[in-house]
């Protein structure tokens, strides 16, 4: 992959997980029904709406951050945590294959983002 395709696949993917991580605490913090009948199947206080959507909020803006390296390393370790607790979560209430599927779909597309990050990263010191 050439610099430049990996730059703009690497901004692109970001700015996509960024703004579904924000629909997504937007729905939390707004506790949509979806999100209320979701936590509450899987056994959980509705109040860990308010405590992901605050922390997907402050992930995104970590992870469209360019200054601080340790700070978007953190975002993307608690936005790669949750995810697999979600799956775990599903696994365990016995929850339909396309539930569980969901969060490793975003997991993958997480760590692929990261990885594109460190190869962005790479390039970046390169020139």
């Amino acid at each position: 992959m050439s610099s430049k395709t990996i730059t703009i696949v690497y901004w692109v993917l970001t700015i996509l997980l960024v703004l579904f991580s924000l629909m997504d605490a937007f729905g939390g913090l707004t506790h949509q029904a979806a999100g209320v009948k979701g936590v509450t199947h899987l056994g959980y206080p509705v109040y860990l709406l308010d405590i992901n959507g605050v922390a997907k909020i402050i992930g995104a803006i970590c992870l469209i951050q360019t200054r601080y390296r340790a700070i978007k390393e953190w975002a993307y370790a608690g936005f790669i945590i949750s995810l697999i607790c979600a799956t775990w979560s599903h696994t365990v209430v016995g929850d339909p294959v396309i539930n569980i599927i969901m969060p490793i779909v975003f997991l993958i597309l997480f760590l692929l983002s990261y990885f594109l990050w460190k190869s962005y990263l790479k390039l970046k010191s390169i020139n």
